[in-house]
């Protein structure tokens, strides 16, 4: 099963204010691994940055204006994720940036399964803090490279967020695809099991009196 982590920086919160994206960030997976395949870029929103999105991120609008607009890249981009669950932290968001931009080339929105581990953090941990940075905490993940938030950056951490999310166990520590040997690949469809064993009457009738005993003992001591 493939999937993409996903990750969008924008020039402020809400498309009915006119707010474009600036930025793209994908991870692919398979298999909970990262592969090889990535998409980034960077994007000129052909309006300026807000405030508040600049003390997140800190691209500035001369930095922008120099790349590509998102209909350059718009084709490259739904290639990469066709046929993939995504995965996105407040998918909401994202998800509604990136319709606003189909929508502006006359594009219909994105139809792929998706996974919001913002609601995978809720529903495993109510009422506590569940932000990437605070995940990450939880999860032991350095995120000592995160001092701004950009999208790949964002994406490498989700991906590790993600796998503990979901109660797997990170394949790799260097998120690199491993040789494993043939001997646990050929035990790898073994079910193991622990065993039941019920007491005989004899024992329980021992064990009831033994408590009756005790419990004697304890009371008139």
């Amino acid at each position: 099963m493939k999937e993409v982590v996903l990750d969008t920086e924008t020039t402020g919160i809400s498309v009915k204010d006119g707010h474009r994206i600036v930025e793209i960030g994908c991870i692919e997976l398979e298999n909970l691994v990262p592969t090889k395949n990535k998409f980034h870029c960077y994007l000129n929103p052909e309006r300026k940055v807000s405030e508040k999105a600049f003390e997140i991120h800190g691209y500035t609008d001369d930095f922008l204006a120099k790349k590509q607009k998102f209909s350059q890249i718009c084709e490259e981009f739904l290639n990469f994720i066709k046929n993939k669950r995504l995965i996105i932290h407040n998918a909401e968001f994202d998800i509604q940036h990136l319709n606003n931009e189909f929508s502006i080339l006359g594009k219909k929105n994105i139809e792929n399964e998706i996974i919001d581990t913002l609601v995978l953090a809720r529903d495993k941990f109510p009422g506590s803090s569940v932000n990437l940075d605070a995940l990450c905490k939880r999860y032991r993940i350095d995120n000592s490279k995160r001092v701004k938030h950009t999208a790949l950056i964002d994406c490498e951490l989700l991906a590790k967020v993600y796998v503990n999310l979901i109660d797997q166990k990170e394949p790799t520590l260097d998120f690199q695809i491993q040789n494993q040997d043939k001997k646990h690949k050929n035990n790898s469809n073994v079910s193991y099991y622990k065993r039941v064993i019920s007491p005989k009457e004899e024992e329980i009738k021992l064990h009831e009196q033994y408590l009756k005993n005790n419990l004697k003992k304890n009371y008139f001591n």
